[in-house]
């Protein structure tokens, strides 16, 4: 019996010091997984059913927390995976956050109360992410195979990869009507767009700038239309053009760098037109608030702006409003002439390589391209006199930010040496992009990095 008591307080012992062990170690374990918080999260906060998307820094010191929301300080703790954190805006709201963090994941529940009154507290479903660090050493080049497209620009679409200024990105792109390289249809027509690449270091009220490094035809055809766009018809032209719209197949000769109607008799038996790779879509996703737009369309973010001068050495500068920016691309043209008067250019699949730079803190009203000869600001609405506005005050925003040019010194410019290119026609939207040549600008200071005055 004696045996017995001495064999159980044995047992009871190593018991607890087994479980003081565990103690110990689960304590470290917690310590460490404190010790190890990511610094860069991505949060959600559900408005009404929308997403409303903002950056948040976290720092651990023990249990307790310092960083920003929003770029806003706050202050809270985190303990046993309970996290809490109060901060407040130069409005004076106040953002309460009580949640949860698993497995580099945060929900909780973040209270809002504004200044003007402080008995309403309201309540929205809040989550994060883990942003991905920048790897240390030289910029990257990455291989980035899509399987999945879009067709539409939105802020709600997972990024599918994070890059950062520098790295070098190949991938490929889909037809418009969703086909690849090998003539299987991949997605839905429509110009799907491959994307969106979330870019490190963007943020609202920065300029994200996609340099075009090379564009490559990756398929022996393209396909169009024998259509005139409305725009351009008279009645009269419109009783001719009545069968018009046919599909027209177009061959590839990459080696002598010319397009052929593949099935062409009579006066085109022998016309050829040179090949010029261009990208008809780059865009961004848009502000919260604004509705995704439609791969079809164009505007402040970019979008289709079928633009035949967005080609290999070009530099698309594009507003960015949504932390990140999502950068969409896709609906390559193999050629195109001003305006798309056949409402498709001559489609096809490519090979795009490019990367990415950051502008902070400099806002553009519309977007601007910039190749080896000309500067290009982009004006889109449903009318063409619109669509000259918005391309005129675009590139007077231009001048005065990078030049330093008054109203009546950009004046001057214009007059003397505007070049206005009816870029769109086909689409909803019509666009006009007004052109500058560089070497005219020569004798001027330039600083591509200067803020919005």
């Amino acid at each position: 019996m004696k045996k017995i008591r001495t064999s159980l307080a044995r047992a009871r012992f190593l018991r607890s010091l087994l479980l003081g062990v565990a103690g110990i170690l689960a304590g470290c374990s917690m310590g460490s997984a404190q010790a190890a918080l990511p610094k860069q999260w991505l949060t959600s906060t559900d408005l009404y059913g929308n997403h409303l998307y903002r950056r948040l820094t976290l720092t651990l010191d023990g249990t307790n927390l310092k960083g920003t929301f929003d770029g806003d300080p706050l202050q809270g703790t985190l303990e046993k995976g309970r996290i809490h954190f109060l901060a407040r805006d130069p409005q004076n709201t106040l953002y309460d956050l009580q949640g949860s963090l698993r497995e580099e994941r945060m929900t909780g529940v973040l209270s809002v109360t504004r200044s003007t009154d402080l008995n309403l507290h309201v309540q929205h479903a809040f989550t994060g992410r883990v942003l991905e660090d920048r790897l240390a050493g030289p910029p990257r080049s990455i291989e980035f195979k899509p399987t999945k497209f879009f067709n539409q620009f939105s802020a709600d679409t997972d990024p599918v990869l994070t890059i950062w200024p520098g790295d070098t990105i190949h991938t490929t792109t889909l037809d418009s009507g969703g086909v690849d390289e090998h003539g299987i249809t991949q997605a839905l027509y429509g110009n799907p767009q491959t994307g969106p690449f979330y870019v490190g270091g963007a943020e609202p009220g920065d300029v994200l700038a996609v340099h075009v490094r090379h564009l490559r035809l990756n398929r022996g055809y393209a396909d169009s239309l024998d259509a005139i766009a409305e725009r351009a018809k008279t009645s009269a032209l419109a009783v001719k053009a009545e069968s018009l719209g046919n599909s027209v197949r177009w061959k590839l000769d990459v080696e002598r760098g010319v397009a052929t109607p593949e099935s062409a008799t009579g006066h085109l038996a022998h016309f050829a037109v040179p090949l010029r790779p261009m990208l008809g879509c780059v865009g961004v996703a848009p502000d919260f608030g604004f509705a995704p737009f439609s791969t079809g369309e164009q505007g402040r973010y970019g979008g289709n702006m079928d633009y035949n001068q967005v080609v290999e050495g070009s530099t698309v500068y594009l507003a960015v409003t949504q932390p990140g920016a999502l950068l969409y691309l896709g609906d390559g043209h193999a050629a195109m002439g001003d305006g798309e008067t056949t409402e498709w250019a001559l489609e096809t699949s490519m090979d795009v390589e490019f990367s990415v730079d950051v502008i902070p803190k400099k806002r553009i009203a519309t977007p601007r391209v910039e190749t080896a000869t000309h500067l290009a600001a982009l004006g889109f609405a449903g009318s063409l006199d619109d669509a000259t506005r918005r391309a005129t005050a675009g590139m007077v925003q231009w001048l005065v930010q990078d030049y330093h040019l008054t109203p009546s010194e950009s004046a001057q410019v214009l007059g003397s040496s505007a070049e206005y290119v009816i870029s769109e026609i086909a689409d909803r939207d019509a666009s006009v992009v007004l052109r500058l040549r560089k070497e005219i600008l020569q004798s001027l200071s330039r600083e591509g990095n200067s803020p919005d005055k």
